[in-house]
């Protein structure tokens, strides 16, 4: 069977696009300079929710969930920037499935910020 082999992009609705993604580079180093954001490989969840779930404001149909390289010092730059991030217990339960944050961009759509489970060490 032929199948989709991963997210090619993400397409949302702004206000002020070119200030939205001056926003995404300046504080999550997401640059589309030149038109695409090459990423490091990965894992990717694609898990649609309950039209009445709480895991993101009901006012969004989406949240964009992005994998980070140290979550502690982004949340330190962004606090810093002057951004709110949360951060729950609940969400990094016993840490087996990594590390998580919450946030808005300006325009007050969800960001979820993941920091992956470190791998294994080589033997």
């Amino acid at each position: 069977m032929t199948r989709a082999t991963g997210i090619g992009g993400l397409f949302f609705r702004s206000g002020d696009p070119r200030a939205l993604s001056d926003w995404y580079h300046r504080h999550l180093g997401i640059d589309m300079s030149q038109g695409v954001w090459t990423q490091d490989a990965g894992p990717t969840v694609f898990a649609p929710f309950a039209r009445d779930t709480d895991y993101f404001p009901a006012d969004r149909q989406w949240m964009v969930n992005l994998r980070v390289d140290d979550l502690p010092a982004l949340i330190t730059a962004l606090t810093a920037a002057g951004i709110a991030v949360e951060t729950r217990a609940d969400w990094d339960g016993d840490g087996s499935y990594g590390h998580f944050a919450r946030l808005h961009d300006p325009e007050g759509n969800p960001v979820e910020l993941w920091q992956p489970p470190a791998a294994p060490a080589a033997p």
